[in-house]
């Protein structure tokens, strides 16, 4: 079997993505909300960059895109921030660690620029909750969404951040030998290639 490869997204992508992204919403329940425009719910707000795994017939398999997130004015300096958003794995393509693949990629986008992700999950999300968990990202807090649910009712949400050196699972996969030589020479001790 040959694995699902990651690159970039383009725009004639898009019918493939909306193809999977109704293939996991029939399963999932996500996105919670159909989105009137789906092909626009993907594309805005503008992703700073997006990627889609695609499998050995070149079908879109799985999708992950990062926003940046505008300054806020009065809020105190800090480092940039982006959001991870738009994160779907088919049924069909589940097992093979293709979330954990785009969730590294949208963090070795990050980490070339010094910037912490965010996102949000719906309470509800277990498996979601899991993923981001199992590789490294922290709950920072809750909030309720200032959209609701297809019933009318509140819908809960749980917002996570990563920032770039608490990769451990990109780190981990880096040869000892470069690791200690990245370390060494002052550089980076996260992998980004």
């Amino acid at each position: 079997m040959i694995p699902p490869r990651i690159r970039r997204r383009r725009a004639t992508d898009l019918d493939g993505c909306v193809a999977a992204l109704a293939e996991v919403h029939l399963v999932d329940r996500y996105p919670l909300n159909w989105p009137d425009d789906p092909h626009r719910w993907l594309r805005e707000p503008h992703p700073a960059r997006a990627w889609v795994a695609l499998d050995a017939t070149a079908a879109i398999v799985g999708h992950v895109a990062v926003h940046r997130i505008p300054d806020r004015v009065g809020a105190p300096l800090g480092r940039p921030a982006a959001e991870v958003a738009r994160l779907f794995v088919t049924p069909a393509a589940r097992g093979l660690a293709l979330g954990s693949a785009l969730l590294t990629r949208a963090r070795q986008w990050a980490n070339k620029r010094g910037t912490d992700l965010v996102l949000e999950v719906a309470a509800g999300g277990v498996a979601a909750a899991a993923l981001y968990e199992r590789t490294g990202w922290r709950c920072v807090g809750t909030s309720t969404a200032g959209w609701t649910a297809p019933d009318g009712s509140a819908v809960s949400l749980r917002h996570y951040r990563l920032r770039p050196e608490a990769a451990p699972a990109i780190a981990a996969r880096r040869p000892a030998s470069r690791a200690a030589a990245s370390h060494s020479s002052g550089g980076s001790s996260i992998s980004t290639s």
